[in-house]
């Protein structure tokens, strides 16, 4: 089999209107150079499947689709796609046109140049929507501090890892993937490099509101466990405030204001405080418990349905 010098990974979710003018795009950038493309299907409502498996029918030797049983999210659907390459260098990037191919040069020339593991691509103006934006950065504040992401690194799904990175994030068998946080523990050789970033071509982003809050679960409680510290030392400190406010009302009621009563209304609000705190602290343990449990009760991080190889045939 002649080695394949560049792999790239497609999720699709409802891009039935993008994704062959992405792969379109790919053919014309790339025809004097070895490479496949990986198309998964992350349980599209649209017409996704249909014009993937067109792809694959009219491209065997290039493309190879992946249908998955149903929508497992965009890190899940990434994995599945890593997994099934065979590129000493793969490329992940959006099936909504955003992401050009003709940038991808310059990823592969700086991953080359630097010896790098991982290059990013940093968009110069982002076409993002404001939550989507607002995502992105909260997203990569926080991974600041929880994985220990370098400040002016900035995490995007477009981006090319080498094949040792690719194999070592593909052995993750966890049900909650993070594909960034699966990286920052591989490796710190990492780079980025400026790149377009274009309008959508059609339709609108599948990150609503409930997707980034899953995004951030997975990438607080999955790869870290600041929030537990952070709760621990939550408490170590309202504990400390609550014996010196302890002493001091002690001491103001014997020799300042013996006259003075406690307030009932002050006791019943520091006590709905400290409840309040305590149950999310145990709210927050028990994710970590319920994801532990999910993770020995087998709960499976992505299902092939069924795959179009790049040699047209079922898998």
């Amino acid at each position: 089999m002649a080695e394949v010098e560049l792999s790239l990974v497609i999720p699709v979710y409802n891009g039935s209107e993008t994704v062959a003018a992405v792969v379109e795009d790919v053919r014309a950038t790339f025809s004097s150079l070895r490479y496949e493309i990986v198309l998964v299907n992350d349980g599209s409502l649209d017409a996704s499947e249909e014009v993937c498996s067109r792809l694959a029918a009219c491209y065997p030797d290039t493309v190879t689709f992946v249908q998955l049983s149903r929508n497992f999210g965009e890190h899940a659907a990434v994995l599945a796609g890593l997994r099934r390459t065979r590129g000493r260098f793969v490329v992940t990037l959006d099936d909504d046109g955003q992401n050009p191919p003709d940038q991808i040069p310059l990823l592969l020339d700086h991953a080359r140049m630097h010896d790098l593991d991982v290059v990013y691509g940093r968009y110069r103006e982002k076409q993002h929507s404001r939550l989507r934006n607002w995502g992105s950065w909260f997203t990569n504040a926080v991974a600041t501090v929880v994985l220990k992401k370098p400040p002016d690194l900035y995490l995007s799904s477009f981006k090319v890892m080498n094949r040792f990175v690719v194999d070592a994030v593909g052995r993750y068998t966890g049900p909650y993937p993070y594909i960034d946080g699966l990286i920052l523990q591989v490796t710190q050789r990492i780079g980025q490099v400026e790149v377009e970033h274009r309008d959508r071509q059609a339709g609108c982003s599948g990150y609503n509101l409930r997707r980034l809050v899953r995004l951030w679960s997975n990438m607080f409680l999955g790869f870290s466990i600041a929030p537990l510290r952070l709760a621990t030392l939550g408490g170590m400190t309202v504990s400390l405030l609550t014996l010196v406010l302890l002493v001091a009302i002690v001491v103001d009621k014997l020799f300042f204001s013996p006259d003075v009563t406690v307030g009932i209304p002050t006791v019943l609000v520091c006590l709905t405080f400290f409840a309040g705190v305590q149950l999310w602290v145990l709210g927050m343990v028990g994710e970590y418990v319920g994801r532990v449990f999910l993770q020995l009760h087998g709960k499976p991080q992505a299902l092939v349905r069924y795959e179009r190889t790049n040699h047209g045939k079922p898998a």
